[in-house]
């Protein structure tokens, strides 16, 4: 059955606007929104050029400068450090160290990463200066100062050469300001110090020969002394290290470039530090005993012409310059120039005896005064008329008999001062000796032309010319090795990096005087020791013949320029049969007690010389000594 249909209802319209309201007449034209395509243009035109400007820039960047900006980002990112060549050891004779070398660090920071902007506070620089200035020793200031001098800086040298002691100190202090930022309690002003290893110079046996090892200055480089002379040597060649680095430290992983270093070659010396010390010890305690200015001792090799100990007083300390005498840092026995007085006398004798005009028994009558040029000359004690003979002139040590026996050297005085002054200068007067040693003198010996009229026969005894103390050795050494003059020499070779040894070339030889002249003048000084006349006796040394010279000459004062007190010296050798060994000693300005050569020079001789036969285990002499004549019968 089918359900009866319903009718459909009819679907509602939707309702009919309503009607815009007329607009009122008069009111104007109506809004209309302007066209955005020129707005559109100019933005992307705008967008365009700021594109094109970074392309062109990266272009740039990445292409054209790419090299130069890399080199740039280098050279912030990797710090250059340089690796510090070990300094070569100085060495005695026995291969004992007199100079060598510990670790040590120079203390360096990175002032960049202590700037406000780095460290995100203000004083960084002033905090670190502070923390690290009593470890250091430096002052706050200072150090303030180095490490914003230059801000941008990514390094600078605080402190050199500091021990390993100091670099624990400031490790640790790095270590509680890392902790302190840690827990947010302020800044690490330490995260920029960092240490390059390096070494530090230091000298075993503290004074002994520093006036002749000289210092190390605070760049590494020697600043007197051999320490200065050899140098070059000594200082070997530094190397290079180049790490990555960032925020002050070296990046692990990081690109590491270094060219090693090369050691320093080392050193032998001729000196024994046994005869040394002897040396140092007998003329320190004179000098102090007679109040005197200085003094200085040589020892010398009488035939390889060596220089076994080189001893001056008052020394300093090279491990501590600081508290060093600045007159004493340097080496007196050759620095110094002064008159040698008698000791000089032998030269004389030996040109009278080699030119034949007397023999050492040729009589000289010796007056108590003696008229020359414009004054009258005297010995050092009144006198009779001595009736001495020429080896009685050097025994008594007479000024007037040295004078009367120089003017047999020619016809005229200016012939005979031509041909002392010819003598000396062979026997190396006025002349270096040859060992090149920073600040070294050569004395002053003038031309007989410019001598004048009193020089002309003071000069003969030692007055009017001067010499240092190792040409006043040699001319000693000279006689007791026959005549030949060895050029003296403080080097004996060199070890270098790879170990093999260079011995140093053979000293020249000159022939000063015939073997017979030197034969005759050691037999006569032997008179100034042995003969109970002689004025050297104070140096005898008991189973050795030995020949010796005494010397008390008037002394220029360095300050004045003028005559002030006296240089007392003794020179001589050891066996005089079969010599072996020279010692001369010298001191300045004796106050307290006697100034003769013989008297406080004579035994510091004698101290030094037993010693250094005792160490060489030179034997005794094996014959007596010929004991020449002093005087004759003057009736």
């Amino acid at each position: 059955m089918t359900a009866p249909k319903q009718p459909r209802r009819p679907v509602p319209r939707p309702a009919r606007p309503v009607a815009r309201p007329a607009r009122p007449r008069g009111s104007g034209r109506p809004i209309r929104l302007g066209n955005p395509r020129p707005r559109l243009r100019l933005i992307g035109f705008g967008l365009a050029v700021v594109l094109l400007i970074f392309t062109v820039r990266l272009l740039q960047v990445q292409a054209v400068d790419a090299s130069a900006y890399a080199a740039r980002a280098n050279l912030n990112r990797y710090i250059p450090v340089t690796l510090a060549a070990e300094r070569g050891a100085i060495t005695d004779r026995g291969g004992v160290d007199l100079a060598t070398t510990v670790d040590a660090y120079d203390i360096t920071a990175a002032p960049d990463l202590l700037t406000p902007e780095r460290i995100k506070a203000e004083g960084a620089a002033r905090q670190a200066a502070g923390l690290l200035a009593p470890v250091l020793g430096e002052k706050a200031d200072a150090l303030e100062e180095k490490l914003t001098a230059n801000p941008k800086s990514k390094y600078v040298v605080l402190a050199r050469r500091q021990t390993p002691q100091v670099w624990r100190k400031i490790a640790e202090l790095k270590k509680a300001q890392q902790e302190k930022a840690k827990h947010q309690q302020g800044v690490n002003v330490l995260a920029g110090v960092n240490r390059e290893s390096h070494s530090k110079r230091v000298y075993p046996n503290g004074d002994l020969a520093a006036g002749l090892l000289g210092f190390v200055n605070s760049e590494g480089q020697g600043g007197g002394g051999l320490e200065a002379q050899l140098n070059e040597a000594l200082a070997g060649k530094n190397g290079k290290r180049v790490y990555a680095q960032s925020g002050g430290r070296q990046v692990p992983t990081g690109d590491v470039k270094e060219q090693a270093a090369v050691p320093g070659s080392d050193v032998e010396l001729t000196i024994d530090r046994d005869i040394q010390w002897a040396a140092q010890n007998a003329i320190a305690s004179q000098v102090r005993d007679s109040q005197a200015d200085r003094g200085y001792v040589v020892v010398q090799d009488t035939r390889s012409g060596e220089i076994l100990a080189m001893a001056d007083a008052p020394g300093y300390d090279p491990n501590d310059l600081e508290h060093a005498d600045r007159a004493a840092m340097g080496n007196a026995a050759l620095q110094d120039a002064y008159e040698p007085g008698s000791v000089s006398k032998v030269m004389t004798m030996a040109a009278v005896l080699e030119e034949g005009v007397a023999a050492p028994d040729t009589h000289v009558e010796v007056p108590n005064r003696l008229a020359r040029a414009d004054r009258s000359f005297a010995d050092d004690v009144d006198h009779p008329t001595w009736h001495l003979t020429l080896n009685g002139v050097l025994a008594k040590s007479s000024n007037i008999g040295t004078i009367l026996a120089s003017e047999q050297l020619g016809k005229s005085r200016e012939e005979a001062d031509q041909t002392l002054y010819t003598y000396l200068r062979r026997f190396g007067i006025g002349r270096p000796t040859g060992l090149g040693f920073p600040g070294e003198t050569p004395g002053i010996l003038a031309k007989p032309s410019q001598w004048s009229a009193s020089q002309a026969f003071t000069v003969p005894f030692g007055q009017g010319l001067s010499l240092n103390a190792v040409q006043a050795a040699s001319v000693y050494s000279t006689i007791a090795a026959g005549g030949e003059r060895v050029q003296p020499s403080l080097v004996r070779g060199i070890k270098g990096p790879d170990g093999r040894f260079t011995p140093a070339p053979a000293p020249p030889r000159t022939r000063v005087v015939g073997e017979k002249t030197a034969r005759q003048l050691s037999d006569m000084l032997e008179s100034v020791v042995d003969d109970q006349d002689g004025t050297g006796t104070k140096a005898k040394i008991p189973g050795y013949r030995v020949a010796g010279k005494t010397g008390t000459s008037n002394r220029v004062d360095p300050t004045t320029g003028r005559y002030h007190g006296y240089t007392a010296s003794f020179a001589g050798y050891a066996p005089a049969d079969q010599p072996r060994l020279t010692v001369y000693c010298a001191i300045q300005n004796p106050t307290k007690g006697s100034y003769f050569g013989g008297q406080i020079c004579g035994p510091v001789f004698k101290q030094v010389m037993e010693f250094a036969l005792k160490t060489l285990q030179v034997p005794p002499s094996g014959s007596q000594p010929p004991r020449l004549p002093v005087s004759y019968d003057g009736q």
